[in-house]
């Protein structure tokens, strides 16, 4: 049968492009599977892999540990260094031939490279860089009551356009993070979406699961000819960052350090470095140049689960606490009694940061003292 992505009942399952380098999944790829699995279950449906590599099979079952039922391997070796040309065209053979029903790509380079030209050959939309996504009407109801200002009791959901209860519900920011917007692609499939890293929660391995999953190899048809380049040599530049995404300790200043910019940075340093943790910032410290965008916390951000998460001078923004808002432990400093970081605090202090977080480290560091 002809590829026509208008033909949407045609389509079934979600598929996650599973990102490898060098024969090691990234991150990225085991949050999404961890997605697509609760999104397959909401529709019905069955959560497939898509794993292209170079000798790459040996790393499929990995996937099933974190929810997938099946791996399609697209596996030769013009696959073993990433090209556009060559992934696009693999991919999308891929998925004119089995036809899933939504594609999740992680937001990183290769997926934001990858996931608009394989859009484009498909005639499908392309939703990037979401911070949440959903299929199940009263579920997305239920994040909009949390996560939005919407009236949603006073809202319908009903469209002549779409159908709202099977369709993908792709939430990401925009006008640079001051509103939240749901996009859907309703006339065609696959339903297509690029995703923050750091988002979605990883679901715990589940060594069973890796057993069962299933694991197929599809014919590749890929020639030189079919890629305009060649990658001659592959240089591995290190830069410093900071790792909010992987800190089990985050310490984050906001707007509340203006008085003495560089006295707050080095208050939230020195607690940091006590409690073993990193610096954060809101993306108003970003904005002012205080600090640089690896910093930054939010929507616009980085999305974060720490175990521990001090906001200090941060009022608490909708786009701020919808980054961090899912950390396990969270302790706000701030003069003004009625911020809304207090609403997801766990614990809060109404005071002058410079004040407060000097008693911080000296109770921190007696604490250690009397181990």
């Amino acid at each position: 049968m002809a590829y026509n992505s208008m033909d949407t009942a045609a389509f079934k399952d979600v598929w996650v492009f599973c990102e490898q380098r060098q024969g090691k999944m990234m991150p990225t790829t085991f949050e999404l599977i961890s997605e697509g699995r609760r999104l397959a279950d909401e529709l019905g449906g069955s959560l497939c892999g898509l794993l292209l590599g170079d000798n790459v099979e040996g790393i499929a079952k990995e996937l099933g540990g974190y929810g997938a039922d099946k791996v399609y391997v697209c596996d030769h070796p013009l696959l073993k260094d990433y090209t556009t040309d060559g992934y696009t065209k693999v991919l999308t053979d891929a998925v004119k031939e089995l036809k899933p029903e939504i594609l999740l790509f992680g937001a990183s380079h290769i997926g934001r490279d990858l996931a608009p030209r394989c859009a484009a050959r498909l005639h499908t939309g392309l939703c990037a860089d979401c911070t949440h996504l959903d299929v199940d009407l009263n579920g997305y109801i239920e994040f909009l009551r949390t996560a939005s200002s919407l009236d949603v009791d006073n809202t319908s959901f009903e469209s002549n356009l779409f159908d709202p209860v099977r369709n993908l519900k792709m939430t990401r920011p925009a006008f640079g993070g001051h509103l939240m917007a749901t996009i859907v692609c309703p006339r065609f499939r696959p339903a297509m979406a690029t995703v923050r890293p750091g988002v979605m929660k990883k679901r715990p391995y589940d060594a069973s699961g890796a057993e069962k999953v299933a694991v197929e190899k599809l014919n590749v048809a890929l020639s030189a000819g079919d890629i305009g380049c060649e990658v001659l040599e592959t240089v591995k530049a290190a830069k410093k960052l900071v790792d909010l995404i992987g800190a089990d300790i985050i310490v984050s200043v906001g707007r509340g350090i203006y008085t003495d910019v560089d006295k707050g940075i080095a208050l939230a340093t020195e607690l940091a470095e006590e409690l073993g943790g990193v610096v954060g910032s809101s993306r108003a410290v970003v904005d002012a140049g205080w600090l640089s965008a690896d910093h930054q916390v939010g929507q616009t951000g980085k999305t974060v689960h720490p175990k521990v998460y001090v906001a200090l001078g941060i009022s608490g923004a909708i786009q701020h606490k919808a980054g961090m808002q899912e950390s396990e432990c969270i302790i706000a400093v701030n003069k003004n009694e009625t911020a809304p970081i207090f609403e997801v605090a766990d614990y809060g202090v109404t005071g002058d940061l410079f004040k407060v977080v000097p008693e911080m480290i000296a109770a921190i560091r007696a604490a250690k003292a009397a181990k």
